[in-house]
């Protein structure tokens, strides 16, 4: 009978738990957005695909409206889906989500750094350090000419090829690589450097890895998973390293550092680091320089250089689309002159295919997770201080009323009837507002000079029938990750 007893309270109890759990979630939901009944512990895991996130999002908010609840693990996201709630979100409402929703795997740099600092010193950090891309980005030696020198050594690489098929991930990578590089450090690498190619390598991976299924389990519920095996040990580790040559190469500038003669970004770090010293709360650590450092050479190498790899994949698929460019290519640069940015402005089709790559490919398509930095009433609901914001952007670049057959490869998305180049609003894959992608301008301009660069002095060929080309990605998470292939360049002549 006592056993008995004893197996009856345990029963009230744990079910007495389970009430208050869901009690609890009903309660302190009553003002969020609508959205579906979450289970205790695991929350709302079974109404996403793991496999494509971004796309379970837009069948939910089909259901439940632009903005909607729901719980990953323990942890509250609201969702906002579509332009008018997006914009809102990003700017209008800028400073109450300004915050950066955590991401398990970068726990580590929380608090330091630009893209994954939730912490005092990411306000400081972030103006600091666009004011510094700025200014290396202004001047006779700007970021256009970087590109343009960094173009010479691309089409180099490419000639070395001999019309023979290669595999293009890190021979076209190293041409963003290189001009982050003399940014950053003031070093550009020759394309089979080892450094260089283990640094790419390392970019690539973690950008694989957090676009995984496993990975997005991962991050929604660490606190049960952290100590069992799994690509997110890799991925730690492959951030690690990427820290630990940073924070080298700061250590290496520190010795010959010039107060009065900054010789790129680090020394600008570091500089800023030397005048807080004498402060109470430095915000400027060497730990936080080599973590703002990282950042920058990850986002300004992966993202760009996965942009051109997808993008010169699409262009075979599309060969009509590829000799359009040659035309015009020819008529407004010509077969010898260097491409230069403001060519865009006379050449429309290629400003629009540029544009319609990163619309395509949506290349981060939730945006990376924001947080309501206090309690914020938005749409007629209240969104609690630390609620996880995802404010998506393939919902803006895949809407069907501003670019009709969205999922269609159409440059015409950005063209007129005259065929000159349409802005859209709903250009948004550098995210909007306090937390916009840092590099967007150099970005751009990356695009343009070295995708222009390429197809002036290349065709493009590729191994299978063009129609044979499956343009989907091979993960969709984190990020959207084009397949691999090999292509073959051949000399124009």
């Amino acid at each position: 009978m006592a056993v008995l007893g004893i197996s009856i309270a345990l029963l009230v109890w744990a079910a007495t738990l389970l009430l208050i759990s869901i009690w609890k979630q009903i309660y302190s939901s009553w003002k969020l957005p609508p959205g579906p009944f979450p289970l205790p512990v695991i929350g709302n895991i079974f109404q996403l695909d793991l496999k494509n996130i971004p796309k379970s999002y837009t069948r939910l908010a089909a259901r439940y409206g632009p903005v909607f609840t729901l719980y990953l693990g323990s942890r509250r996201v609201v969702v906002v889906h579509g332009y008018k709630a997006v914009k809102e979100v990003l700017l209008e409402h800028k400073n109450e989500f300004s915050g950066r929703g955590e991401i398990s795997v970068f726990e580590a740099h929380k608090n330091a750094g630009v893209i994954f600092n939730n912490g005092p010193t990411w306000k400081d950090t972030r103006r600091f350090s666009l004011t510094t891309l700025r200014d290396y980005g202004m001047g006779k030696d700007g970021n256009e000419a970087r590109i343009q020198r960094e173009a010479h050594f691309l089409l180099e690489e490419l000639r070395k090829t001999h019309g023979q098929p290669f595999d293009p991930t890190f021979l076209v990578g190293g041409g963003p690589c290189n001009v982050i590089s003399d940014i950053l450090f003031r070093r550009r690498f020759d394309y089979n450097d080892e450094t260089c190619v283990r640094m790419m390598t390392l970019f690539n991976e973690n950008f694989y890895l957090l676009s995984t299924p496993w990975l997005q389990f991962y991050n929604n519920f660490s606190s049960y998973l952290r100590y069992l095996p799994g690509s997110h040990r890799k991925l730690m580790k492959n951030v690690s390293e990427i820290k630990e040559y940073s924070l080298e190469q700061a250590k290496e500038h520190l010795k010959t550092l010039d107060p009065n003669c900054p010789r790129d970004f680090t020394d600008c770090l570091l500089i800023q680091m030397e005048k807080e010293k004498q402060s109470a709360e430095p915000g400027f650590t060497l730990d936080n320089v080599a973590v703002t450092v990282a950042d920058m050479f990850f986002a300004g190498t992966e993202t760009t250089s996965t942009t051109l790899r997808y993008g010169l994949l699409i262009l075979m698929k599309y060969p009509e689309i590829e000799e359009k460019l040659h035309k015009e290519i020819d008529r407004v640069i010509g077969p010898t002159r260097i491409p230069a940015f403001k060519d865009r402005l006379e050449m429309p089709y290629m400003d629009a295919v540029v544009h319609e790559i990163q619309r395509f490919i949506s290349l981060v398509p939730s945006n990376l997770p924001h947080e309501a930095t206090r309690d914020v009433e938005f749409r007629g609901y209240v969104i609690p201080k630390g609620t996880v914001v995802i404010p998506t952007l393939d919902s803006l670049l895949y809407d069907n009323q501003e670019f009709p057959d969205p999922e269609k490869f159409k440059p015409e998305h950005f063209l007129n009837e005259n065929g000159k180049f349409k802005y859209s609003d709903f250009f948004r894959p550098f995210s909007a507002g306090k937390r916009v992608c840092a590099g967007e301008g150099l970005a751009r301009m990356e695009l343009f000079l070295f995708l222009s660069a390429i197809l002036q002095h290349f065709n493009l060929k590729s191994l299978v029938d063009p129609k044979d080309i499956d343009l989907t990605p091979v993960t969709i998470g984190f990020g959207s990750i084009p397949p691999h292939y090999k292509l073959c360049v051949i000399p124009r002549s």
